[in-house]
């Protein structure tokens, strides 16, 4: 059986898309990000708690207190992107729950009333919308360079807070000159799925 979606988006999301090491300068607009979340939002999580927040890096100084956080290899390519984006858990979501779930408010305090339940919560749910993330920046024609080599507890400090776990940063715009990497080998069907 074949998949619904056609070939072609099949390619602009997952065969041919490819994490960029190198952009444009062509701008990446407010409107595009908004897009792409107002897509990438009806993207499931457990009980509907959607606990990724973005911190966009626009300025040169912000731009400049971010890139003395990342690993020596990822420096170039985020300090010339032309859109950074920190993608962090928030790990009180549960205080937006009543609004998100209010067929079962109460899930708030029964289910995420401790804090180490709430981060895993976050950390899990929040990785899933960061993939939807990803997926939606390819929707919108753009190229993203997800990373996590980067000093964790100071992009914390410096774009966060005690409540904010980063996850990951990404580099998004048009994709550069010589911006892919050869592509990396696959595991196949075979290779990860038991039926029992």
């Amino acid at each position: 059986m074949s998949l619904v979606l056609d070939l072609a988006a099949q390619d602009l999301l997952f065969r041919e898309a490819r994490t960029a090491n190198t952009f444009t300068d062509e701008p990446v607009t407010d409107e595009q990000v908004e897009a792409i979340y107002d897509l990438v939002k009806f993207g499931p999580t457990a009980f509907n708690q959607s606990p990724l927040r973005l911190v966009l890096v626009r300025s040169a100084e912000g731009r400049e207190r971010l890139v003395r956080h990342m690993a020596e290899g990822n420096r170039p390519k985020t300090a010339t992107a032309p859109l950074v984006a920190i993608l962090a858990a928030d790990n009180e979501f549960h205080e937006e729950l009543p609004a998100l779930l209010p067929h079962f408010p109460q899930a708030r305090d029964m289910f995420f009333a401790e804090r180490p339940v709430r981060e895993s919560a976050a950390g899990l749910n929040a990785a899933l919308q960061a993939a939807y993330f990803i997926i939606g920046v390819r929707a919108a024609g753009l190229a993203a360079g997800p990373m996590t080599g980067y000093d964790a507890a100071g992009i914390q400090k410096e774009f966060l807070d005690g409540d904010h776990t980063p996850l990951m940063v990404v580099n998004i715009g048009k994709p550069g000159e010589d911006a892919w990497f050869p592509r990396s080998p696959r595991l196949s069907y075979d290779e990860v799925v038991t039926t029992v």
